[in-house]
């Protein structure tokens, strides 16, 4: 009789999955990020200012602060565009001086609605000269910006007469309005500020058109390739320039509700400060309008903390320089290690 064998089957549970380890982070990715170290600057700049003088973080000399960095901020954001197609715009300042005179002058013809809206269709006419010359007659932005500055700024000072224009309290100087939030106090001018921030750095991050800013600076060819229009990219950047550089004239006046063909001379180079120190690199591409937010504090606090420390405005000159140097070496460095 032939003996059965049983084979035992013993199931053998399914090995539990390790638990995913952590994440680590790479310190290495992190300082490549074009806005951490703007911000590890800014961090230790309000540090030592905020040790050296009792008063510097006072809700006053904060709100100062914002205060005064409103037009170049807002300028600032329309330099970041420019630079981010590795074109740079010498001239966006003068639009902006332009803009405040044709302003006054309107508003005393026609009303201040009617001056906001000549304004803006001054301005944006100036960016679409800058544009066409850049994109139709294939030109440096570099030459062609400096061509309109010059041009620009003697317009100013014809139309103006070599005189400044006082304006009435209204709708043109609404921006320079003060409210109150609690103990602190600022202007719709800073409101207005970070609304054109948050306004460019939606259309950069979430919409097309941003993707294809960032594809023209970077690289113009493959973003030919891949059925980017470059010129019309190109144009429409220097167009919202033009609209940017309105609002900053508007804010001018807010600030100090003068026309002065001499207002702001050094706008076009506290602009590129800030963008260059915010982490935007000058070659296109790379950075965004976070970094110069971040950049035009940086300059603004250390004015203020080297004003405090009764430092001679030379000094924070050179002082600045300096920081436009180091952000330049950074990007520079940055740019080797990518490749």
């Amino acid at each position: 009789m032939a003996e059965t064998r049983e084979t035992v089957v013993t199931a053998t549970a399914p090995a539990t999955p390790p638990p995913p380890a952590a994440k680590r982070i790479n310190l290495g990715t992190l300082l490549r990020e074009p806005l951490v170290g703007p911000l590890v600057a800014l961090v230790i700049a309000i540090i030592v200012f905020s040790s050296i003088s009792n008063s510097f973080l006072n809700p006053q000399n904060v709100s100062l602060i914002l205060q005064q960095s409103v037009v170049v901020g807002i300028l600032a954001v329309g330099q970041t565009l420019i630079i981010l197609t590795a074109g740079i715009d010498l001239s966006i300042g003068a639009v902006a001086v332009f803009g405040t005179i044709v302003m006054a002058q309107t508003a005393g013809a026609g009303g201040p609605f009617l001056a906001l809206g000549a304004t803006l269709l001054v301005c944006v006419a100036f960016g679409a000269i800058n544009g066409g010359l850049v994109t139709t007659l294939r030109l440096p932005p570099f030459i062609v910006t400096l061509g309109t500055f010059t041009a620009i700024l003697a317009g100013t000072r014809l139309l103006a007469g070599s005189e400044t224009y006082r304006v009435e309290p209204g709708p043109l100087t609404f921006l320079g309005t003060s409210f109150r939030i609690g103990s602190f106090s600022t202007t719709y001018g800073v409101v207005a500020m970070l609304l054109v921030y948050a306004v460019v750095w939606y259309a950069l991050s979430q919409t097309a058109w941003g993707k294809h800013v960032y594809a023209v600076g970077g690289n113009p060819q493959s973003a030919d390739l891949l059925g980017v229009k470059s010129g019309r990219v190109l144009f429409s950047v220097y167009l919202v320039t033009g609209v940017i550089a309105a609002i900053a004239a508007w804010a001018a006046l807010g600030r100090i509700p003068n026309a002065d063909p001499n207002a702001y001379q050094n706008a076009n180079l506290e602009t590129i400060t800030a963008v260059v120190i915010g982490g935007t690199s000058l070659f296109g591409g790379r950075g965004g309008v976070g970094g110069t937010l971040v950049g035009m504090l940086i300059v603004a606090v250390l004015r203020n903390g080297l004003t405090q420390a009764g430092v001679d405005s030379l000094y924070q000159n050179i002082a600045t320089g300096i920081l436009v140097i180091v952000a330049v070496a950074v990007d520079q460095f940055a740019r080797r290690r990518s490749r």
